[in-house]
């Protein structure tokens, strides 16, 4: 008898799963930056992507995802207080992508590859802007702050690709609760 598990099981499993993924992977990249090329000014990142997809599976829940990409960087980064609140901070800025999310919703999103693209790309650009935001209330100059665009141009080409690669893959970029859903209906043989 195969044992079922209720959707908020199914959710938190969800959740979890791509908050390890963005944890291991966020830390590896800042590890590997700065133990293999401590001297360049260029950082790479998961965060938009991940909180992006999950965004398009869960909605609000991107939250959490956004916030702890930011503070998993600022702590393999080994940043201060200051730093931890900037980048969990200003990733939350992200979160204005619910709103196309809800006008335009999010089939059309998933199954447009120009759309899926600028989604993920926009909640990076959104990210970026919080961090710069919230580091010129730190007091930073708008110069400085700045550099939280111009050091992470190279997330946006990996944001982009991945973003693009996941709408390809059956049910990645979509709501959790249609796809479900939808699964249902065609073990059931009504497709």
């Amino acid at each position: 008898m195969k044992r079922r598990i209720s959707f908020r099981q199914y959710r938190a499993i969800d959740l979890a799963l791509f908050a390890a993924m963005l944890c291991v992977s966020e830390w590896l990249l800042v590890t590997a930056a700065t133990r293999w090329f401590p001297d360049q000014l260029y950082t790479v990142s998961l965060v938009g992507a991940l909180t992006a997809i999950v965004m398009l599976r869960w909605g609000p829940w991107a939250a959490i995802h956004a916030a702890l990409g930011g503070l998993v960087f600022a702590i393999a980064s080994h940043g201060s207080g200051k730093q931890l609140l900037i980048y969990a901070g200003g990733n939350l800025l992200s979160l204005l992508m619910l709103l196309p999310l809800r006008r335009l919703g999010g089939e059309k999103i998933r199954s447009d590859a120009f759309l899926s693209v600028c989604f993920g790309l926009a909640a990076l650009l959104l990210m970026q802007l919080g961090r710069m935001l919230l580091a010129m209330a730190f007091g930073a100059s708008p110069r400085n702050a700045l550099g939280f665009f111009t050091t992470d141009t190279l997330s946006l080409l990996f944001t982009g690709l991945i973003l693009w690669i996941a709408r390809r893959a059956d049910g990645i970029l979509e709501d959790q609760k249609h796809y479900l859903l939808r699964i249902h209906k065609e073990e059931k043989g009504g497709f």
